[in-house]
């Protein structure tokens, strides 16, 4: 028990300065950090977390395993870096247009948010496991914070509101991609999943009835395809948020 209470929380990739560095002197020739990194983000995307290992990635890249070892200390060093890369591909808005409607580039940060943990179903998973305090990270925090201090709430307010906004984008596009990740395995469109998926549940004695009681509500909710209902659930979603945020400032 002491001992555990001894051990201290794990640090950060980003804080030793190595992240910057890209890594130790005298590494061996034909590696870089930016290369291990990108090929890590894209044996995470084909094969997912549970698969991915420090032996597996060294294959890919055709080295030895010890290579890898003078970039990143850790297994978690190098998920770290593979984190904050995907952040990097968040398109942010442009702190010169502070004159924009912030409810607009709310929406178009939260949009961008969702689309990235379904394109990547394994961030879900890191994104409470670090201090993401990566540059990319950094940047998306630092651009959703301006924008929400633009809507006129009390400095105490600004945090909720991010958490509000940000931690139902996370959720939705957790489940989200966890949801396309299932119907990729199956060689279904998603439609013909749903399609698959709803029979088997009408058919179902125990579920049948409660999704008769649920029938007028899935028919109100709208849109053609799979597609379309995730995205119209998701924007009255949204908008409901900033419905909120825009109340509390007129409370005052």
């Amino acid at each position: 028990m002491v001992k555990q209470a001894a051990r201290s929380a794990r640090g950060s990739v980003w804080l030793d300065g190595k992240a910057r560095r890209g890594g130790r002197s005298g590494q061996p020739s034909g590696l870089d950090r930016e290369r291990i990194t990108e090929v890590s983000v894209r044996l995470l995307d084909a094969e997912g977390l549970a698969k991915f290992s420090m032996r597996r990635l060294a294959g890919e890249l055709n080295v030895t395993a010890m290579s890898l070892y003078w970039y990143v200390d850790t297994k978690d060093d190098l998920l770290e870096l593979a984190l904050d890369a995907a952040f990097g591909e968040l398109r942010l808005p442009d702190p010169e247009h502070a004159d924009e409607d912030w409810r607009e580039q709310l929406r178009g940060l939260a949009t961008e948010y969702r689309a990235l943990l379904v394109r990547h179903p394994w961030l879900s998973a890191l994104a409470g496991r670090y201090l993401n305090i990566g540059p990319n990270s950094l940047a998306f925090s630092r651009a959703v914070q301006r924008v929400v201090r633009r809507a006129g709430l009390p400095a105490r307010g600004v945090t909720g509101a991010i958490a509000a906004v940000f931690q139902f984008v996370y959720g939705y596009g957790t489940i989200e991609g966890h949801f396309s990740a299932r119907i990729e395995n199956t060689g279904l469109s998603p439609d013909e999943y749903m399609e698959q998926a709803m029979t088997m549940v009408a058919e179902d004695p125990g579920t049948a009835e409660a999704m008769e009681e649920s029938k007028d509500l899935m028919e109100a909710r709208g849109g053609d395809t799979v597609a379309e209902m995730l995205d119209r659930d998701f924007t009255f979603a949204l908008d409901l948020l900033i419905a909120g945020i825009e109340a509390m400032v007129a409370r005052g």
